[in-house]
């Protein structure tokens, strides 16, 4: 075991030491000219100044839910091992390794999007270069740091203090606790803004004065190039890194019931993801882009498919060498192939999602080009298409997720559910370096419009960003399924640390709780849309205003005040996300201790099973929209500037909040309410039920 622990910590901080490597040869790239660090300049203080706001008020959540966790979840079994302080510890170290993830992202983020720019002047394979290695910088950061934090917890409780295994565990709950919570602030805040931002610079700029997109004269522009930063970057990352910290949890506690006395056995759910980061920094090496190449879509899906592949024959051996041969679980006998299976029926699951996502949100397939066709008509029939795709899209995805949950539970009971979503997210070092590298070449495309540097280079841009684009839809169907199954494996745990055998679905109280989780999904996603709709409400009225009243400004002889919209929108966003998180955190705990956890298990099904259906929806509807207004921008049915263009922007606003904000963020609303409910199933077992004894 001390091989194996010290093996995981020894990866994780070679690969910082690696990240350093690549970050340092981003930075050396040359920022171009005065004009362009200047504009970079903007982007980078209006996105650290949030982020700075963001933490600050963060920072104060934590520190009352630690103190929560403390003081009720101490355990009467285990008195002389205050696992509710140890839990709060977890907790407060997975929160604040989550910041610090989000603000390494954000800053690597910001420091290549202008060297992109400048790159991309020389040629798109140098653009592409400076911005996948900026990319491939948070990947390997965000998983290291996950993977150093529970080695080194792990470390702390088991071999210093030599606590049982059973309680290790149920302690490091905590930290998959801690990386969710910061997610939720994360993703709803970051999305709240990035499409306040946008919709305004899109109505204003787009629809009422017909000036390009990114273009200087714009109040909005820099805000909204703040806001890819914060929602796509810092949005993303935490997101991605709570489904990493939770599922690997899941497993942890599973994992002991299965494999007591086989310590090299309890960490294999740890072990999976050191061998994806290993995996992962090999296909890097694979994603190249020839000098005169005009697409760079492909290299990205390459790198992704050999890191899959990388993953699934290396845990074959690993699987067979740490494992026992055979292992029990509730009474029943499984195998240690079983387990291989289960990961690989969530690998596969998770590249068929990718696909299936990029057919319905990519403009060179059917779907995405009946909502262009659809527009010519108004943006009436387009919304009416694009909703339609949305709902029809969920179909392939559900199916996807319910085999690889039957083939996973059948082959290796609970716990081959949650080496499934450690599966799905094995190879999450590439993902989240191809989710990065979208805004970076987005941020970059802004840039060449605002520097002027011509027609050329931004059309070297836009096909980097194009490809962005695409990869990114692929990134939220996985997020989505990767957190479907990350659910299920907490919800997993929860039965079992809860000793719920059985969930009586005749039972009128689980019933009502069916009922009501199946609600919250969209209760939520009202909440956060309306957030949007008031963010841009006041961005609009702003970007109208300086239109109005500084003259010149129009004719490109006067400078906006771009910092009043980064105020709007940071300002907004702060506040509007504040009611939609407690939400989600209240929730479970109001519901465990007032009905009980049989209700409690009925809300967390029912708020999983609409919640990933919705999700789907509403990513690929958005999706969808974005890519058939960037279709007829390709010179179809009259390009830019038309009617049927301008219907299509209608569409593509209001995809924007669908696919960039309430969509990404139920993800997190159904991850976090199933790992709060774990974490506190102490205090439910001691008080839950007050209302029905």
């Amino acid at each position: 075991m001390e091989f194996i622990l010290t093996s995981i910590l020894v990866i994780g901080f070679v690969a910082l030491i690696y990240a350093l490597f690549l970050s340092a040869y981003v930075t050396r790239q040359n920022a171009g000219n005065a004009k362009m660090r200047e504009i970079a300049s903007a982007i980078r203080e209006g996105a650290m100044a949030f982020l700075h706001r963001e933490y600050r008020s963060i920072t104060i959540f934590i520190i009352i839910f630690g103190f929560i966790i403390g003081l009720f979840l101490d355990r009467p079994a285990t008195p002389d091992i205050n696992e509710g302080w140890w839990t709060a510890l977890a907790f407060i170290t997975g929160s604040f390794i989550s910041l610090l993830a989000g603000y390494v992202g954000m800053r690597i983020a910001t420091v290549a999007n202008v060297r992109t720019a400048y790159a991309t002047t020389k040629s798109l394979a140098s653009g592409f270069k400076v911005a996948f290695n900026g990319g491939a910088v948070m990947g390997i950061s965000l998983v290291s740091f996950a993977v150093l934090g529970l080695g080194l917890l792990y470390y702390l409780f088991s071999v210093v203090l030599q606590y049982p295994d059973h309680s290790v565990m149920e302690i490091l709950t905590g930290f998959g606790l801690g990386g969710s919570s910061i997610a939720l602030f994360s993703r709803v805040g970051g999305g709240i803004y990035t499409k306040a931002a946008d919709v305004g610079a899109d109505l204003v700029g787009k629809l009422e004065k017909g000036i390009p997109e990114d273009d200087p004269r714009n109040p909005a522009v820099i805000a909204d190039n703040v806001g890819d930063n914060v929602g796509d970057v810092a949005g993303m990352g935490a997101d991605l890194f709570g489904s990493c910290a939770e599922s690997t949890c899941a497993a942890l506690v599973i994992g002991v019931l299965a494999f007591a006395g086989f310590k090299g056995a309890v960490l294999y759910p740890i072990v999976i993801s050191v061998v994806g980061i290993i995996a992962s920094i090999i296909s890097l090496w694979f994603v190249r882009v020839k000098k005169n190449a005009t697409e760079v879509e492909t290299p990205l899906k390459i790198g992704l498919i050999i890191s899959s592949l990388l993953v699934a024959i290396s845990m074959y051996f690993v699987t067979l060498l740490l494992l026992p041969n055979t292992f029990e679980i509730f009474g029943k006998t499984y195998h240690n192939w079983g387990v291989y299976v289960s990961l690989l029926a969530g690998i596969v699951s998770g590249l068929l999602s990718g696909v299936v996502t990029e057919y319905f949100t990519s403009h060179r397939y059917k779907p995405v080009r009946e909502v262009a066709k659809a527009s010519k008509t108004g943006p009436a029939t387009n919304i009416i298409y694009g909703l339609a795709l949305g709902y029809e899209s969920s179909l392939i995805p559900v199916v996807l997720l319910a085999v690889t949950v039957f083939f996973s539970y059948s082959f290796a009971g609970l716990y081959g559910v949650a080496i499934a979503a450690l599966g799905m997210l094995s190879t999450l070092v590439i993902g989240l370096t191809i989710d990065a590298y979208g805004p970076i070449s987005d941020n970059a495309g802004g840039i060449v419009e605002m520097a002027g540097l011509g027609k050329e280079v931004r059309a070297r841009t836009d096909t980097l960003d194009s490809a962005g684009n695409t990869t990114a839809a692929i990134g939220k169907g996985f997020a989505i399924g990767s957190a479907a199954l990350t659910a299920l494996a907490l919800f997993s745990a929860f039965t079992y640390a809860g000793g719920l055998t059985t969930i009586d679905l005749l039972s009128p109280l689980v019933i009502s709780g069916l009922i009501f989780g199946a609600m919250l999904p969209f209760f939520f996603s009202a909440m956060t849309m309306k957030a949007v709709g008031k963010a841009a409400f006041s961005m609009i009225n702003e970007v109208r205003r300086q239109f109005k009243t500084i003259k010149g400004l129009m004719q490109g002889k006067a400078k906006p005040d771009y910092k009043r919209c980064v105020e709007i929108s940071t300002s907004a966003a702060l506040h509007q996300m504040i009611a939609p998180g407690l939400l989600v955190i209240l929730t479970p705990l109001v519901v465990g201790l007032l009905f009980g956890m049989q209700a409690l298990a009925g809300v967390l099904i029912g708020a999983l099973v609409s919640g990933v259906v919705l999700a789907i929806s509403l990513v690929n509807s958005g999706g969808a929209w974005d890519n058939a207004k960037k279709y007829i921008e390709t010179g179809v049915y009259g390009g830019k500037g038309s009617i049927v263009h301008k219907a299509a922007v209608v569409g593509d606003t209001v995809g924007d909040p669908a696919k960039d904000t309430s969509g990404p963020s139920l993800n997190i609303l159904i991850k976090l309410m199933s790992i709060i409910s774990l974490v506190f199933v102490p205090l439910f077992m001691k008080y839950g039920g007050l209302l029905i004894r």
